[in-house]
């Protein structure tokens, strides 16, 4: 296969992959730590603001790894 049909194909399996985990990450968020999240706004900023980019940084190892397992399988398959 060549590289642009890799790249495109890469492109395919990403879009579904992110979209899908950053609205199941969204709902499990909101539903989960939402009032938790609310209270920290409400009473510590900083430590707000230290969790909010613990769960950025968690969200990007997710989707980083998700991402990187998948398209291994994906070339495993094509050859």
């Amino acid at each position: 296969m060549n590289p642009k049909s890799r790249w495109i194909v890469s492109v395919l399996i990403e879009i579904p992959v992110y979209a899908g985990i950053i609205v199941a990450y969204y709902y499990l968020v909101l539903s989960l730590l939402g009032d938790w999240i609310t209270h920290l706004f409400q009473t510590d900023k900083r430590l707000y603001a230290a969790a909010c980019l613990a769960l950025i940084l968690a969200q990007g190892i997710l989707l980083e790894l998700t991402t990187t397992f998948l398209l291994r399988l994906v070339r495993k398959r094509m050859g």
